[in-house]
Order: structure tokens, then sequence, then C-alpha cells
């Protein structure tokens, strides 16, 4: 049985889709970032990861191939079928309960920006139960300016259309956010809830269930190194 979308978030498309409206068809075709790069630069050689929304596996095969050991988690049963030479679980990252710890975590995705502050709670209380004394948390969150001067789209070499189409205040410094995403062949679309969060309402978030910053990585500010705070 497929679970329930969550409240606020929708797809549309080929192919399952997510609680949180995402495609799996979409995700499995878009190309690897600069993601496991910057990962890869973060923590030490050979570290255990948990990597938190592993979706189709597109960070976690490149982090396996640069001899990461990587336990892959995420909501969707059909995400994970994509994943090959992992562990994977499958849980809500708000709800997961290992009993044990990393070298480092991994919450991608601009996930720590969930629209529900219980939610957002709850990942990061997910990460710090997780995480090794030594180790830290790698966090990606909204760049200045990510949902400015809308709309606005992207056309990438191999012929996909990003567009991010609309972002509509809905009150409390959430906004709903709706992206279309067009290949040649098929065509997709989201809608999804986003907290805004400042530098400053990003930190005061991670100290709040026991984390600092420990670096901002990237010159944008959207990848930070977190460490258990005292």
């Amino acid at each position: 049985m497929g679970l329930r979308m969550r409240t606020g978030y929708q797809g549309t498309g080929p192919g399952a889709i997510t609680p949180d409206g995402c495609a799996v068809e979409l995700y499995s075709r878009l190309p690897v970032g600069n993601e496991p790069d910057i990962v890869a630069g973060a923590v030490p050689a050979g570290a255990r990861i948990l990597e938190l929304g592993c979706g189709v596996g597109r960070v976690t095969h490149p982090l396996l191939e640069r001899g990461f050991t990587v336990t892959a988690v995420d909501e969707s049963g059909e995400m994970l079928e994509r994943v090959r030479g992992a562990r994977t679980v499958r849980s809500p990252i708000e709800d997961l309960d290992l009993g044990e710890t990393f070298d480092a975590v991994l919450l991608a995705s601009l996930l720590v920006h969930a629209g529900d502050v219980e939610v957002r709670r709850g990942l990061l209380r997910t990460c710090v139960g997780h995480l090794a004394a030594d180790g830290c948390v790698l966090i990606q969150r909204e760049g200045e300016g990510w949902y400015a001067d809308l709309p606005r789209e992207r056309v990438d070499p191999d012929g996909l259309t990003q567009r991010i189409v609309s972002s509509e205040a809905l009150g409390d410094g959430v906004y709903s956010v709706h992206a279309e995403y067009e290949f040649p062949d098929a065509a997709w679309t989201q809608t999804f809830l986003r907290r805004e969060l400042s530098r400053e309402q990003f930190e005061e978030a991670l100290a709040e269930e026991g984390l600092r910053v420990d670096g901002y990585l990237t010159p944008d500010g959207s990848w930070v190194r977190a460490v258990l705070a005292g």
C-alpha cells in the first residue's frame, strides 16, 4: 500500500509519485550534480554515511564509487528500488531510529526548509540521534534569491527544461512552490511547501536541536557542515 500524499504536496506525470510530490522516473533521469564532490570533500575517506531522503540513489551511487559506506533512507519504496549497492531503509526521515551512529549524516534536497516546523525539527532530531560524537551533518539549504524573479527556467544540455513557475506566500513564512520539468518525451510537475530561513534563522533551528554550524561549504551558503554543539 502506498503512502498518502503529504498535505500541501502534489505531483503529476508518468510513473510513481512520492508523498512529497517527487516523480520517481523524473529523478532517475536527472544528472548527477556537484553534491558527491561536496560530500567527499567534507567527510573522512571511507566514512560511514547515513543519507536521508536518498531518492533513486543519484548521490548514493557516486558516493559508493568513492569508497564510502552508505545507508540510504527514503519513505518511497519505488525510489529505493532504484538504489544499488547500498543498505536501504524505507522510513519517513522524522520517524527513523536505527539504534546506531554514523560518521556523517546527509540531509540534502532542501529538506531543512520543510513547511511544517515540527517536521523540520523531526528531521534534525534524526540527524542528531544518528550522529557519532565526532561526526558531522551535511545540510543543503536554499541559496540567496533562489525563489526571486519568478517564473524562471533553465534548459539543460540533456534536453531537460526546469521551470520554477511560482512561489505563493501562505503566511507565517511558508510558501507553496510550483515547478515544472519537461523532457522531449515526458513532463512532470511538483507542488511543495517551503519555509524561508535566513542564515540566522537556519542557525537558530540547528541550535534548537543541539547542532552548530562548523562551516559553509559553498560560496552561496547552500551547503553547510554542522557538528554537535557543546
